[in-house]
């Protein structure tokens, strides 16, 4: 979340939701403003992932798409632009999870 917040990714949320689901523990949630956000959003995510954790996520999605997903197994992070995240809303989606963390 720090990879999140340094490179200005906003509304980031952490979503406990491993005892909703199996596939996953956490979600974390955050919002880009342009394409070149959303892309440095998710590469800051993989960098420090991978620097800390020794962990290199698999990225699906296109910032021209408007969402990144980036998987790590137990932790995915979603970058989202504006627009979709509200489309989505995962955290009404996944409202019996927990928010844990939410950092505006």
């Amino acid at each position: 979340m720090d990879a999140l917040e340094e490179k200005k990714g906003e509304d980031i949320v952490l979503l406990d939701i491993h005892e909703v689901t199996s596939f996953t523990d956490y979600f974390v949630i955050c919002t880009g403003t342009s394409n070149r956000m959303l892309n440095a959003l998710a590469d800051a995510a993989n960098d420090k992932t991978r620097e800390k954790h020794q962990r290199k996520g698999r990225v699906e999605g296109t910032p021209d798409a408007g969402w990144i997903v980036v998987d790590y197994g137990d932790v995915v992070v979603h970058v989202f632009d504006e627009e979709l995240r509200r489309y989505y809303n995962l955290e009404e989606l996944w409202k019996e999870g927990k928010i844990l963390l939410r950092v505006q």
